[in-house]
Parts: structure tokens; sequence; C-alpha cells
């Protein structure tokens, strides 16, 4: 007899959300955390907690503010460095002088925690344990043996269903001398800016997004930073021509971008991080791995119960089922690119797949061909479906490449925000395939194309959207406009007019 519908391994937040998502759906659910996250309710249906302070939102250790935290702080520098292009100046601040901001981290520290815990609450030990969920602190490992549970803490957690929803680490370069010399991860920079000596010269190992927004925002809080590529572009998940577009902004930003480039040791001296990257030797005073990150998993006895990995990821089918048909995973546990929205993505799908209650209940597999991600930079980068290599590669010819520049914009030059371009990926038939756009609000207008996928639109429908004026959603109809005055988008255009007036095309 099963103990729960299913057991949740990993207190990430996709892991937490799933929680709150079985727990609506009135399953009996078991959320599997390590100790670093407990609240201090003990009426709540928590087990093996431990008593934390209560301004941390329920936490043992405050959430760790996240790159896109000082991404904003950043922007904040360059709005207030727009504002003295305009003879803008504080008759009150004295710490301003040529447009040079005094910033007081302290306030900067504690105002990124309190953010990080007010999003954190909404899926807190303390609400899911409101809703039900036993919430078990504590590492654990699967065991076959008598049958398939999950055992933490001396106890068999049996389920019909599993999830792995574990937190990720960081890929840590195989570098001489990394280990002894020591290194941040992305989200203990900030921590180290509120230091009474806080370092001036960054080295940042690895172009992911994580790398970019925070060798930006850096930059523009006047510190000297050079961010060390080994691959031959920054984002190698983007084509050239947006990555390099993206590399021109940070580099006129001051960032010192070093592409193909590969370090080989790290060494301390009188207090200095020297970083040899090819045949260049380097002095930072902080050194930052932004290298990506993978799923942790070696703790979890995966073997035993028939899950099999390929190369430290987790093999699963489109219905995020492991090897092992009762067990799935979602997240950060699958690896890749860490958004939050794909995670609670897979999340809902896994948990469908999970809690069906027949064998002959509709299946659902992910498809990521219509899900939008960001990078947080300014301008943000903004993308969907096939980038143009990839379309490319399965289409061949039967592909067009749509672009359009937001300096064309009357909003853009009203708000001097003319970087950027809108890029839409479509076939000869006008299907729309994917789109990227480096621009202000980019992280909005890839939602009108992620919906357009979605719904099948073809790209005339973009063309046709009337958008107010001035507004930034006016580079779509714009981008989108290049299709049209193309022999095949008039065609297109005749055969949609025939099609109105009853003709048969």
């Amino acid at each position: 007899m099963a103990d729960y519908d299913i057991v949740i391994i990993g207190g990430s937040p996709a892991g937490r959300y799933a929680a709150a998502i079985a727990a609506k759906q009135n399953a009996t659910v078991a959320l599997v955390e390590r100790e670093q996250g407990a609240i201090q309710n003990s009426k709540f249906k928590i087990q093996n907690s431990k008593f934390s302070d209560s301004r941390t939102g329920g936490f043992l250790n405050p959430p760790l503010p996240t790159p896109d935290s000082l991404s904003y702080i950043g922007q904040l520098a360059r709005q207030w460095e727009k504002m003295g292009n305009f003879g803008l100046r504080s008759t009150h601040e004295k710490a301003i002088d040529d447009c040079q901001v005094s910033i007081q981290w302290e306030r900067v520290m504690q105002w990124a925690q309190n953010v990080q815990s007010n999003l954190a609450e909404e899926n807190s030990p303390t609400v899911l344990a409101a809703l039900g969920v036993d919430f078990i602190l504590g590492q654990g490992k699967f065991v076959a043996q008598p049958n398939l549970s999950f055992v933490v803490n001396n106890r068999g957690l049996a389920a019909r269903k599993y999830l792995i929803a574990t937190n990720p680490r960081p890929i840590v370069p195989d570098i001489e001398g990394l280990a002894v010399t020591g290194y941040l991860t992305a989200t203990e920079v900030l921590s180290s800016l509120t230091s009474p000596n806080p370092p001036k010269r960054w080295a940042i190992l690895g172009g992911d997004p994580n790398g970019c927004q925070l060798a930006q925002a850096l930059a523009r809080l006047g510190l000297d930073v050079t961010l060390i590529v080994q691959r031959p572009h920054i984002l190698p998940r983007e084509d050239l021509e947006i990555a390099q577009l993206l590399q021109a902004i940070l580099e006129a930003e001051g960032v010192r971008v070093l592409t193909n480039t590969t370090v080989t040791q790290v060494k301390g001296i009188e207090g200095k991080k020297w970083v040899q990257a090819d045949r260049e030797a380097m002095e930072f005073d902080e050194i930052v791995l932004c290298a990506g990150q993978q799923p942790e998993l070696e703790q979890l006895n995966l073997a035993a119960v028939g899950v099999k990995t390929q190369r430290d990821r987790l093999r699963l089918n489109q219905k995020l089922q492991t090897t092992n048909s009762r067990i799935y995973a979602c997240g950060d546990a699958i690896g890749g690119y860490q958004f939050a929205h794909i995670a609670n993505y897979e999340a809902k799908i896994a948990l469908q797949n999970a809690l069906q209650n027949t064998l002959f209940s509709a299946q659902f597999q992910v498809d990521y061909r219509n899900i939008p991600w960001l990078v947080c930079t300014d301008p943000p980068l903004a993308r969907v479906g096939f980038t143009v290599a990839q379309a490319r590669r399965k289409y061949d010819n039967d592909v067009l490449v749509l672009q359009h520049y937001f300096k064309t914009l009357a909003i853009a030059q009203i708000q001097d925000e003319m970087t950027g371009i809108c890029q839409l990926v479509v076939r000869r038939n006008g299907t729309i395939l994917g789109g990227a756009i480096i621009g202000s609000q980019a992280g909005e207008l890839i939602n009108v194309i992620a919906l357009a996928i979605a719904q099948k639109l073809k790209i005339d429908s973009i063309a046709d959207l009337v958008s107010v004026y001035p507004s930034w959603g006016e580079i779509l109809a714009q981008t989108a406009s290049e299709y049209l005055s193309t022999p095949l988008g008039q065609k297109n255009w005749l055969q949609n007019l025939l099609a109105k007036i009853g003709c048969r095309v």
C-alpha cells in the first residue's frame, strides 16, 4: 500500500511548485528536501524540522540574491547616467558628481534578499504544509527491495510515483589551481560587493546567460570586468549574429570579452588571483564561475532502481519519464538553461502524467517550440522556437529570415533605446518557426511570437497587427511586413483575398 500518490525529491523552486500543484489536485504528497529549508511553525505537518528566524521568510538560510537583482541595479545606474545627459542632477545628494553614483550596498543586499524572500513565500514550507504536504528534511536515496521506495531518515517512503526536482550545482571547469585559489558562483556576487574591501577587477568564466548579465551589471557599476569564453561566441545556443550583437553591446559598455580562449591555470599571488588564459596572464581580485550548471543526482542511488543517465543527464522520454516508469523528473534535475517558467512547465507535464489514474488516460508530452526565454541584459535578449541554424538544418532552403531594427521605431528614438533587432524565422509558406529579439521590452514582445507559434498563426497575421503609436509592439508588424514584400508574401496576400470573397484557391 502506497503512503503517497507522489513523493517529490528536491527542494528546488520547481519541486515546491510541483508539490503545491499536486496538493491542490487532492493528491497525497511528500516533499523531501535537504537541510536548507525548514519553517518554524511546528503545528503544520513538518517532519524533522528546525527552528528558523521568521525574518528570513521561514528559511534556515535566507534566499541568495540572483544575478537578476544585480542586473536591475545596473539598469538603474544606466538610467541615472541617461538623466545626466539631459543635465538632470540631484540638488541634495552630495555623493553624485558627473553621474557617478555612490551605492549603499547594505541597502541593496537587504532589498535583494527581501525580493527573493517574497517570491519564495508563495510556495514556502509553511504554505505547502497548510496545503497538506508532508515536508521531510534529510538526504535520501532510492531502494529497489523489497519494493521501490525512497528512504530518508531510515524511513521508506512508498509512493505510486516519484518526481526528481533537485537543485543543480555549478559546473566547475577542470582548471589547475582553481579550487585552491577559490571562486564565487553567480548568486554570491552581490554578497561579495558588500564586503569591506569589495573586488574591483573581475574575471567571469563562461558565457552563459548569468555570465552575460553579471558582466554588464558589474561594468555599469564602474568595475573592471573580463568575460572569458572557451567557445567561439557567448551564448552558444544562439545564432552567431544575435550573440555577436549582444557581445558588441557588452564591449561598448567596457566589458572585455575573450572568446575562443581557454583558461589553463589559476594562481593566488599576494592576495590577487592570476588567470592564465592561453598565452596571457591576467590579474584579478575575484573569479566568478558562469559555465553552466549540472543536475545533482549522485546521492539518489538511481542505478539501483533502473534509472539510466547519459553524460550526467537523466534519460527521459517526452513525458519526462525516466527509464523507470514510476520515476519522473523536471526543472534543474534535467539540466540545460535554468529558467523558472520552463521548470514549472516541466513540473506540470510530469505531474499530469504521474498522477493519471488509468492506463488509458491521455499522455502529455513536452514541447519547447513555443516556450520563450529571456536573458536579462540591457537591452534584453529574448528567443522562442528555432534559431536560424536549427531551422535551416531541418528545412534547408525552405527558410526565410526577416529582420528589422529598433532604430526605426518612434518610441525607441523618444526613449533613446535604439539598439536592437527583431528577427523572425519563417518557412516560405508563412509558418512561423521562431524569433529572436534584442531590444527594449524584448521579454514582453516575444510572448506575442510565442502565442502565434502555439496557435499556428501565419506570418501575415503578425503583419496585420495594429499596435498603438508609439509603442514597442510596432517592431513585430514591421518585421513581419518584410515577408509581404517578397513574391511569396504577395502570393499569400492574393490567396487570402480570394478566400475571403469566396473564390477557390
